[in-house]
């Protein structure tokens, strides 16, 4: 059952001066990922992943959540793509899951699997949706990490045979593909910090993953084009506006540092210059490039650039140098700055800056934001209704900032929302919510949000335009 909250109080001609900023073949969509929202991870032979590993481990996820059952969208995708035509959005990115495909990581193809996001990819161009599909948001085959995961020399040959497999059975319906999702990710926050699956805490491994992670984008790439001549490939990074603390020199530097290990680690490479200075220097003094690496699985791969560049953007962050931290740097909050509950910094003309930042830097020929959206305390009535008027104000905020970048002449193609549906949040488990339609776990019942209203408002404002 799906029930609808009131619309958010908003102006037409404050939706149509908005909408009239956008071009008319602008893609605006919704994202989602398999392990978050999926569930059934027992069901129709898929196998386990290591989200699925780490989420058994006491202490690893909080409340003891994982996403066993989460939005049960295996069961429900029909639903779902009915929620997204309700909404009136002209694109959907979702993942494949890798163990739902290949139960094995590698071998022969599980059917079952494959024969669910055919329904999913049908029902999605039944409703008018294009499908962007992921091959990867970080539910690696447990087969695959007991082998050795991201740090098994075949890794990429893997990833390729993986998108083989995806690129052959759904090319003929998908043309804009992702190979990957946020690799600094789960290179950095899986195998060097511990909080993602599978919970590694060593940074030379990290740094193998990371570059394991850009030579699977190339591999899986070139066998995506392989199959579907026309595919748009890209992939998506985890974008945030960087800024010093202060105008300090040793804060500026600190900044700079923090970019170049986060965000440039990725960038440069995959645009064909290699590992930026910064990163490597801050690297070495903190040991992280030991003498036992050898430089084996540094050399930054040869790439092709992508077609694309997605850009998952949500936020500021401030940096202040400081010499007994990690690479000499610390995040801190901006004063009286306003946050969300993942205690994210609600910034949006930094979303305009990454944008124009980008563009300027590497020049890829075409960027895509490819998430953002906010999670808050979102508390329904007793009606079970929820006026999230907070994230409503955040997704006008940084659309009106999106629009500013186009304006500026940035190549921006889309615009999806994170995220469709209040889901599992990793590490977070149950306990944080970001979606436009509202999740009873207990029952499955959806609710769309004031902030989801707004969002159908304004795309309905966008698609009836003269010029569309």
């Amino acid at each position: 059952m799906t029930e609808t909250a009131d619309p958010a109080a908003a102006t037409g001609d404050g939706l149509r001066a908005l909408a009239a900023r956008f071009p008319p073949d602008f893609a605006w969509g919704v994202a989602a990922s398999a392990y978050q929202i999926e569930g059934a991870v027992d069901e129709d032979g898929r196998g386990p992943s290591i989200w699925d590993t780490f989420a058994a481990q006491p202490g690893a996820i909080a409340n003891g959540d994982s996403g066993a059952v989460a939005c049960d969208h295996y069961h429900r995708s029909a639903e779902d793509v009915a929620l997204m035509a309700d909404l009136g959005v002209t694109a959907y990115r979702f993942s494949v899951a890798w163990p739902r495909v290949l139960p094995d990581g590698i071998g022969r193809a599980n059917e079952a699997g494959l024969a669910f996001y055919d329904r999913l990819i049908d029902g999605l161009l039944a409703r008018g949706i294009q499908p962007v599909l992921n091959l990867y948001h970080w539910d690696l085959p447990q087969a695959i990490q007991d082998r050795g995961g991201w740090t098994h020399p075949d890794m990429a040959d893997w990833f390729a045979h993986y998108a083989g497999i995806v690129a052959d059975r759904y090319g003929d319906r998908v043309r804009e593909w992702l190979t990957i999702n946020e690799p600094q990710v789960f290179a950095f926050t899986a195998h060097a910090v511990g909080r993602h699956a599978p919970g590694g805490r060593d940074w030379p491994t990290a740094l193998r993953v990371a570059g394991a992670a850009l030579r699977a984008h190339g591999a899986a790439a070139q066998r995506i084009r392989a199959s579907v001549g026309a595919a748009r490939i890209g992939l998506a990074l985890d974008v945030n506006r960087i800024e010093p603390a202060t105008e300090s020199a040793a804060d500026a530097a600190a900044a700079d540092r923090h970019a170049a290990i986060r965000q440039r680690w990725f960038l440069d490479p995959l645009f064909g210059r290699g590992y930026p200075e910064a990163a490597l220097a801050a690297h070495g003094l903190a040991g992280h490039l030991a003498d036992e690496l050898g430089g084996r699985g540094l050399e930054p791969p040869a790439l092709e650039a992508p077609d694309f560049l997605g850009v998952n953007y949500y936020a500021r962050e401030l940096v202040a140098a400081d010499p007994d931290a990690l690479f000499g740097l610390r995040l801190v909050p901006a004063p009286g700055a306003p946050r969300t509950t993942m205690d994210w910094e609600i910034h949006p003309h930094g979303l305009t800056r990454v944008l124009a930042d980008l563009n300027r830097s590497y020049a890829p020929p075409a960027l895509v934001i490819t998430e953002n959206g906010a999670a808050f305390p979102d508390t329904p009535a007793a009606d079970g209704r929820v006026d999230d008027r907070e994230r409503r104000a955040y997704l006008e905020g940084h659309i009106s900032a999106a629009a500013d970048a186009v304006a500026d002449g940035v190549p921006l193609r889309g615009f999806f929302v994170w995220s469709l549906l209040d889901n599992f949040e990793w590490e977070k488990g149950f306990g944080q919510r970001f979606g436009l339609v509202r999740v009873d776990y207990a029952t499955q019942r959806r609710t769309l949000k004031a902030s989801g209203e707004w969002y159908r408002s304004f795309l309905r404002t966008h698609h009836q335009r003269p010029d569309r």
